[in-house]
């Protein structure tokens, strides 16, 4: 099992260049001006560029209207769109219309019956992440640094194609993919030194941690 992971909110050619060095299948640009990892269209395209071809490129909105999504496509030129606000599914029917790109649906899970959201999505969405809610008074839909109990995704239908987002870390990963079905891990606060500032050190730790699982998996060993 290889997983997809994505490295979110990027804001500096240092950051995104050894995120995919390492290893990123996905990287992500956030276009949500309260975030501290807010970018700027044209930023992020110039940042895009740099990988492009050699990882998935994914703009991050919420509840973003159509005349914001054509801006951000426009300089970005994303692979995929990740509507992280409250979308509804007409809404992510109406953007894959338009704009002719895969969706990524994201949801704020803290207890089984939050799951349900998803039903009105199968089918709509082209992938799913599951993020923690955020903790009272964030005005931050994601990047929060808090998780859920994985546990509760053993709810899920396995057949569901879903992202695992939310207080991920070197010290969890691994956790992460032997306790839920998760295609791929999709972090932020978990390799900065602060809100926003991407620390090369934890990336590489991160990166280490994903490794050693990878290792252990393929020689049989329980992570």
């Amino acid at each position: 099992m290889t997983p997809d992971i994505k490295i979110c909110g990027l804001k500096t050619p240092e950051a995104i260049d050894l995120a995919v060095e390492r290893g990123a299948s996905h990287v992500g640009f956030i276009f949500f001006e309260k975030s501290p990892r807010h970018i700027d269209p044209l930023s992020a395209g110039a940042l895009a560029d740099r990988v492009r071809g050699r990882a998935k490129i994914v703009a991050v909105t919420v509840n973003a209207d159509n005349e914001e999504l054509e801006e951000i496509i426009a300089f970005l030129k994303p692979d995929i769109l990740q509507l992280h606000g409250a979308e509804t599914p007409e809404r992510v029917l109406n953007v894959k219309a338009v704009f002719g790109l895969p969706v990524m649906k994201a949801f704020s899970i803290r207890e089984t019956d939050d799951l349900r959201k998803l039903d009105a999505y199968e089918g709509l969405a082209d992938r799913f992440l599951l993020d923690a809610k955020a903790p009272e008074g964030s005005d931050l839909p994601g990047g929060n640094g808090v998780s859920f109990d994985w546990r509760i995704l053993s709810a899920l239908d396995a057949n569901i194609d879903y992202m695992l987002s939310g207080g991920l870390t070197k010290d969890n990963a691994a956790d992460a993919l032997s306790m839920t079905k998760a295609g791929g891990l999709d972090l932020s606060s978990g390799v900065e030194s602060a809100p926003g500032v991407k620390d090369p050190a934890k990336i590489n730790a991160f990166f280490d941690a994903i490794d050693q699982w990878r290792s252990s998996v393929s020689k049989g060993v329980k992570p």
